[in-house]
């Protein structure tokens, strides 16, 4: 399933939606229960950091994340060089340069110059653009404003990361010009987090699924 204002690159089907970053030191519930609860409120692609597992036990968790996201046509992404036996990373503004020739390829951005860096990368997240729970002190936040303003010069699709929690921050990041926005603390610590995508991806639905405008009344000849 495809939601409105997915963006085509040329490696793949960019990012869009709600797009959830995993992190089990943080969830509320057992990773797998979280992931498979997100897909039933809607979120198609799921980012697999858990960087400090090593890789074994990392390759294992990635198998059973896409066995979740199977059931829904999810996509998993994982974070650094190694996609783990998959076709989909992203990687951090850092490097490697230049990147890996996958299926699908994003890679963290902060500022004009590192998005001025992308080559063949089929998206960005832009971050932080709110004050962030997670990474506090991490900033400072771009704001909505600061978010458009680096869109304008990006050029692949870009998501919107950092303290988006609120259905009216993903209206405003989508506003922005973000295909999408990546989130890691509203839904790793919510209590339902069914509930809490299927309000998410409801935001973001809203905002782009054009709305029907009625027939223009047309004059008879005279």
């Amino acid at each position: 399933m495809e939601w409105p204002g997915t963006a085509k690159v040329s490696g793949g089907t960019a990012p869009t939606g709600v797009v959830l970053l995993a992190d089990r030191r943080v969830a509320r519930r057992p990773l797998l229960e979280v992931v498979a609860g997100a897909g039933a409120g809607g979120v198609r692609f799921v980012v697999l950091r858990e960087k400090d597992l090593p890789r074994p036990e990392r390759l294992a968790l990635a198998v059973e994340l896409r066995a979740v996201l199977a059931d829904v046509g999810g996509t998993l992404i994982v974070a650094g060089p190694d996609p783990l036996d998959g076709d989909a990373v992203h990687l951090p503004a850092a490097g490697p340069y230049p990147p890996p020739r996958l299926g699908l390829v994003g890679r963290s951005c902060h500022d004009p110059a590192e998005l001025a860096r992308l080559s063949t990368e089929d998206y960005a997240t832009l971050s932080p653009v709110f004050p962030t729970r997670t990474k506090p002190g991490y900033g400072p936040p771009l704001q909505p404003t600061g978010l458009a303003e680096l869109i304008k010069v990006s050029p692949v699709p870009a998501l919107a990361l950092g303290g988006i929690e609120t259905p009216d921050q993903v209206r405003a990041c989508v506003e922005a010009g973000a295909t999408g926005v990546a989130v890691l603390g509203a839904l790793m610590r919510a209590e339902d987090p069914t509930e809490t995508a299927t309000t998410l991806t409801g935001s973001f639905q809203k905002v782009v699924t054009p709305v029907p405008q009625p027939p223009t009344a047309t004059r008879g000849k005279e």
